[in-house]
């Protein structure tokens, strides 16, 4: 698998960001929103947001992004999603649970995902990262379809991922 990792997103990564969101086979999991390159740049300097890079031997393969609420304590939450051609080799669920581990690290109280319901790869993915389902939710809201909420209780050393 190699060297993962994830670094801050900058403006030099609109551009292939917006390449991304425009791939079906990632867009479709974002509700098929895509974004130009003006938008991008915006997102990239949201308040409440940090984008993140992920790396597998130095190649940009994914984005994750981490939001928070805005009351104490700190606490909230992780999306992302993985090119295609880097799907199906674990390197969400390492790089994520790293994500999770190092946020909680620097003092939030919780971190959680809520993929939808029907796209249960991203929801084993998210379970091998460490996050254990909470609860299930109908379409509405922000949320098109059902969804799992999930908290990350990170993995033991013992588990396999």
């Amino acid at each position: 698998m190699g060297l993962l990792s994830y670094r801050p997103a900058t403006e030099d990564d609109a551009a292939v960001l917006v390449g991304w969101y425009a791939d079906p086979d990632v867009s479709k999991y974002w509700d098929g929103r895509t974004y130009d390159l003006a938008e991008m740049i915006d997102r990239l300097h949201r308040d409440d947001v940090d984008a993140w890079i992920v790396e597998a031997d130095g190649e940009p393969v994914g984005y994750l992004q981490s939001w928070w609420e805005p009351d104490p304590p700190k606490r909230g939450g992780l999306d992302g999603f993985l090119i295609p051609s880097a799907r199906g080799r674990g390197i969400m669920p390492t790089v994520a649970r790293q994500l999770a581990s190092d946020l909680l690290a620097q003092g939030w109280t919780e971190v959680t995902v809520d993929p939808y319901a029907w796209n249960e790869t991203a929801v084993r993915a998210w379970a091998r990262a460490g996050f254990l389902e909470v609860s299930r939710h109908p379409a509405g809201g922000e949320h098109t379809a059902p969804w799992v909420l999930m908290r990350f209780e990170g993995v033991s050393d013992t588990k396999s991922v």
